[in-house]
């Protein structure tokens, strides 16, 4: 193609010293690390009941009866996880040009019970990110930091500290360490700064307290947040993410600050044009006995403006891509996850994007992650 391919959303698979070696000292003896077991290693977290197994953190290419979730050692994981100079020859495999880099072990760490210790193992990772991985390759591995939101003024600081340190937007918890909710007046201060900044804010699925198989209690034990066989979890994922758009819309944060953007990370897309069509006839149906008051767009224009959605292999979504906002989808291979696309992404999208126009494939697989995140798509070409 003529244009760079870029990832909306891949993975760290964070190397066994990430935390252990740039947590502040004070927390270093309770830092995440690995530790071998008799079913493989485990990515340990203190305060958390289960550790993290391996074996679908980098499964990346495996054939479906090959995924497993224990029983895999590190050394077996694909090395572009954490080595930089091999993760240009993965991307290059799969004919990506740059990928937005996101957190693996981080993901759990967003629900964590403990907001302080939570704080202390997202700045050992932004300081890995930067200094170890994304520095190797600034023009092709674009980090996003990763913040506790302990309080506004906090937070505010520390998206001042991800624009000086070259990250391209933030990776925003599920729910906030704070009381009150991302919806409360309190928190535009911190939509303000992130316009101001040029910092998009991202919400990745199992990030939140009741999402699927990343739920967490107050003890820090996994806790089930489904109905029915294990496989139903999987559909909270989505839940947890309509959830978030609902409380920056219904919460009248798009109207306080038009510019902000919100990107909703590997949820899909092919179910927005109907819970867009569900929020506005809620909205003209409801909205009186309801008390919501008038507001100054329709609650699927938000959503259609506001928020951008990652997927892989979402092939409905590209079938319904004239009841979407093609500006706002992105395309991701998720590597190296086992749900990733790699290495057969081109195939795939061969396949998929053939009903897109040559205007809408060129935006979704790469000039609207390359406007959103400031990225210099000429030098990506020339590269």
């Amino acid at each position: 193609m003529r244009y760079p391919i870029i990832s909306a959303d891949s993975h760290i698979t964070e190397a066994p010293d990430t935390y252990v070696a740039h947590i502040d000292r004070a927390w270093r003896d309770r830092a995440p690390r690995i530790v071998s077991t008799d079913k493989g290693d485990v990515f340990h977290i203190d305060g958390m009941e289960r550790g993290i197994q391996l074996g679908l953190v980098a499964a990346a290419g495996k054939p479906p009866e090959a995924l497993t979730m224990s029983g895999v050692r590190f050394e077996e994981l694909h090395r572009g996880g954490w080595d930089p100079d091999a993760r240009m020859a993965d991307q290059d495999r799969d004919g990506v040009a740059a990928e937005i880099i996101y957190p693996s072990v981080g993901m759990v760490i967003c629900n964590h019970p403990d907001m302080d210790y939570k704080h202390a193992c997202m700045w050992a990772y932004n300081r890995w990110l930067q200094e170890e991985f994304c520095a190797a390759a600034p023009g092709r591995l674009f980090g996003m930091g990763q913040t506790a939101v302990r309080s506004v003024a906090e937070t505010i600081e520390e998206f001042r500290r991800f624009r000086e340190m070259g990250f391209r937007g933030v990776m925003m918890p599920g729910n906030p360490a704070t009381e009150f909710d991302y919806d409360h007046p309190d928190f535009d201060p911190l939509w303000r700064a992130a316009v101001e900044l040029g910092l998009p804010l991202s919400f990745h699925i199992l990030t939140s307290r009741n999402d699927g198989a990343n739920a967490i209690g107050n003890s820090g034990s996994r806790q089930g947040a489904h109905r029915g066989p294990p496989q139903n979890a999987s559909q909270m994922l989505l839940k947890s993410i309509q959830d978030i758009i609902g409380t920056f819309i219904w919460g009248r944060v798009f109207e306080r600050h038009p510019a902000l953007r919100v990107v909703c990370v590997e949820a899909d897309a092919g179910w927005a044009p109907h819970f867009a069509y569900r929020m506005d006839h809620g909205y003209k149906r409801h909205r009186f006995w309801l008390k919501m008051g008038d507001m100054q767009k329709l609650p699927g224009e938000y959503f259609r403006e506001n928020v951008y959605m990652t997927f892989q292999d979402d092939w409905v979504a590209l079938r319904l891509v004239d009841m979407l906002n093609p500006r706002r989808l992105l395309w991701a291979n998720d590597f190296p996850h086992s749900d990733s696309t790699w290495p057969w992404s081109q195939a795939m999208l061969a396949e998929q994007a053939s009903c897109l126009s040559e205007v809408q494939r060129e935006a979704i697989l790469s000039s609207n992650v390359a406007d959103l995140y400031r990225m210099d798509v000429g030098a990506l070409a020339a590269a």
